[in-house]
């Protein structure tokens, strides 16, 4: 089947996957040229066999390859994309994984605005005299509170709409431009000065320590120690601006160091000639990296389509292969012409040696425990589970159902990617397979994890097995339940034990055992948050079944409308013609005019 598929590669762009024997995801790539770029992995004299030039990672996938399929599209730049989005979906075994699905925050003004005023946003703000400053890996919050503590800034966004100082003027943080004691003139003063200061850190540091004096003076020590924190993270956006070009141009950096099987990707924010921030993602993989891959999946997460494109120059630490596609894949997403260098001399050069220097730095202080591959080699993952996503569900009676999703990264919860959702099965075996559906139905919107982890037995086990293997997709599956002492026994006695399910058989470890409390408190963690949810959602959902008693609909006709839409939130959402179908008129009346 594969020597039938290299001799049916045309000269077009496209992406191309290999499977292996049962027909499961190895690797995705792209090609200006499909026939030319797959036939290189291969030397056909005097067999067809890998091409022994290739990365041990590569050749590795093609010794389990054995078939091929090809996706051709319109330029070399659709490639990037689509294949960007495939690896995203369907986590391939070989290919470089990023799951760093941040978009960074952005300060910015609407200056068509009659008092305007500071505000944060991760996506592109409709206005045509928006001024945008950042983005920000950290400090934003905290640089949006010092401006509007230290400037006498409108502080409400419904300022326009007001004809009466609130309590800000009171305290002399506003000076009232709604009831005109200040012009609009003087007011984009301030406002202009503020723009200025935005770009000054250790400016605003220096004005936040001095209130922060004046409230230890005063006893008000809450308030001393919010702008002690405050102060913090704004340092911590300082960390490379000693750099100043002499040139107020803004672009990005991308450095990359790769050590073994770990990597560090740095990223360096530079506007009007200064570093404002930074960030960096870490990323293991048990097959090693290819740089030029690394730095294509990086620079595509990077810049997501609908947030802010301020800049139309990047620069790399690194000479790598495809930056025209890939400048091109960037400008069909944001619609302008952006440039991918890597500078040889000068400023730039220097700028992107000290973001080399930094990665390597960033890479050897975040070396983890070794946890992560003893339960990669132990249990004979696929790949190392960096990120862990853990899944449960709860109800009561059936009633109510809801699941929780939680995530583990980087040594610690992630709390900002946990998820919850609204069930509509009864029993648990459902639930779980509603659950998990919907997460991998999402795997377009949120990156694939490299494990998940089950609150449940064999059979939950081979549930999620069975979804990801319909969607094609290769994650590593565990699942944690209590040993059955007795026949009868439906739930855990005082004396079982946790037992582990994989795909590779049942696992008893002792109590002691570090990997065991790991999966106990992933477990315990996702079974936590799923009752809180449940909580909250029963409350709330008791409180509408008694507000539609009140208005005299029936218990027959409530159940039949939670039957069909699941949540009393999507029942209120609902038209009057959905009511009337589902039920009667009489019952949509009731609901619908008694809202």
């Amino acid at each position: 089947m594969l020597e039938k598929s290299l001799k049916n590669l045309p000269n077009e762009p496209g992406i191309y996957q290999f499977f292996d024997e049962k027909n499961h995801l190895l690797y995705i790539g792209k090609a200006k040229d499909l026939k030319k770029r797959v036939r290189s992995y291969f030397k056909f004299t005097p067999i067809l066999a890998p091409n022994p030039t290739l990365s041990l990672r590569i050749l590795n996938m093609l010794k389990q390859a054995t078939s091929l399929e090809f996706l051709t599209v319109a330029s070399e730049h659709d490639a990037f994309i689509l294949e960007n989005s495939l690896i995203k979906q369907l986590k391939p075994k070989y290919n470089i994984l990023l799951r760093d699905d941040k978009t960074y925050p952005y300060i910015y003004i609407d200056f068509s605005d009659k008092y305007q005023r500071f505000d944060i946003t991760r996506k592109v703000v409709k206005g045509k005299n928006i001024k945008y400053f950042g983005p920000f890996s950290s400090g934003a919050r905290a640089l949006l509170n010092a401006l509007y503590l230290i400037f006498p800034l409108a502080q409400k966004r419904g300022c326009q709409n007001v004809k009466k100082a609130c309590i800000f003027y009171q305290m002399k943080r506003c000076l009232a431009p709604c009831e005109d004691k200040i012009s609009n003139e003087e007011y984009l003063n301030i406002v202009n000065q503020a723009v200025e200061f935005i770009g000054k850190p250790k400016e605003i540091t220096k004005e936040l320590k001095k209130k922060m004096e004046l409230y230890a003076k005063a006893l008000e020590f809450e308030e001393a120690a919010k702008l002690r924190d405050e102060i913090r993270q704004i340092e911590e956006i300082e960390s490379f601006s000693s750099f100043d070009s002499t040139k107020l141009e803004d672009f990005d950096i991308f450095s990359i160091s790769i050590e073994e099987k770990s990597a560090c990707a740095l990223r360096l924010f530079v506007r009007n000639g200064k570093v404002v921030s930074s960030s960096h993602s870490l990323v293991k993989s048990v097959y090693g990296f290819d740089l030029s891959e690394l730095y294509h999946q990086v620079i595509l997460n990077a810049y997501k389509e609908g947030s802010p494109m301020l800049i139309n120059k990047i620069f790399i630490a690194d000479e790598i292969d495809g930056t025209n596609a890939l400048s091109l894949a960037l400008e069909s997403k944001h619609g302008k012409k952006i440039v991918i260098k890597n500078p040889k001399r000068g400023e730039k050069k220097e700028l992107c040696t000290l973001a080399k220097l930094n990665a390597q730095r960033l890479l050897k202080q975040n070396k983890k425990s070794g946890l992560p591959e003893e339960i990669y080699s132990y249990f004979e993952f696929k790949d190392l589970p960096y990120r862990v996503e853990a899944f449960d569900n709860s109800h009561l009676g059936g009633e109510s159902p809801v699941g929780a999703m939680i995530v583990w990264e980087n040594d610690g919860f992630d709390k900002d990617s946990y998820r919850k959702f609204h069930l509509k099965s009864k029993d648990e075996y459902s639930q779980m397979r509603e659950l998990l559906t919907n997460r991998v139905e999402r795997f377009d919107k949120s990156s694939p994890p490299n494990l998940w982890v089950i609150d449940g037995g064999v059979t939950l086990l081979n549930l999620a097995i069975d979804i990801l293997n319909s969607m094609g997709v290769n994650i590593d599956v565990i699942a944690i339940s209590k040993e059955k002492l007795d026949a009868k026994s439906k739930r855990a006695k005082g004396a079982s034990r946790d037992l582990l399910h994989t795909k590779n058989g049942t696992f008893e470890l002792p109590t002691t055992d570090k990997k065991l409390q790991f999966f106990q408190r992933l477990r315990d963690e996702s079974h936590r948050f799923a009752i809180e949810f449940h909580r909250k959602s029963r409350r709330k959902n008791l409180t509408s079944f008694s507000t539609l008693k009140t208005q005299g609909v029936s218990d027959g006709a409530i159940k039949k409308l939670i039957d069909y839409f699941g949540t009393f939130e999507k029942m209120r959402n609902a038209s009057y013609d959905e009511i009337k179908t589902i039920c009667s008129k009489k019952v949509a009346d009731k609901i619908f005019y008694q809202k």
